[in-house]
């Protein structure tokens, strides 16, 4: 399955994190952006509070993929499904979640933390909601 935002540095990196924490080894998750972006020191704190290294992790553009075959996509930002159509990846099923974005938060730093701890929280429960479902359901044959 595959995450796609606009630098993949902020919303689809939370969002696959989080599903290779609930799901490990049930899911092969990538996530990628529509273009190039840098890692955000906000995303390692707010996922480290829950337990997540994000340390490791460096954005890439959809150009970047090596693999063209998602069974899912999931978009989250408002640029990310043109450029996933545009891109002519193979898909089984492209889902939008509009997720607001964290960088645009204006305030203090515990203003822009929360905006952030917010998204983190929302992708929680839909990641976690949305990949049971997928999970758990029978394997196609043939």
């Amino acid at each position: 399955m595959l995450f796609v935002c606009s630098m993949n540095s902020v919303r689809s990196p939370i969002a696959a994190a989080l599903a290779r924490r609930f799901f490990p080894g049930r899911l092969i998750v990538r996530s990628a952006g529509v273009r190039s972006g840098k890692a955000d020191g906000f995303v390692h704190e707010v996922m480290e509070e829950i337990g997540i290294d994000m340390s490791v992790h460096t954005p890439h553009t959809m150009d970047e993929l090596v693999a063209n075959h998602f069974d899912l996509v999931i978009t989250l930002s408002n640029d990310a499904p043109e450029a996933v159509e545009r891109r002519g990846l193979e898909m089984g099923a492209v889902e939008h979640w509009p997720m607001p974005d964290p960088t645009e938060t204006e305030g203090n730093r515990e203003a822009v933390l929360s905006a952030y701890r917010t998204l983190r929280d929302t992708l929680q429960q839909r990641v976690r909601e949305r990949l049971d479902k997928l999970v758990a359901a029978p394997a196609k044959v043939g």
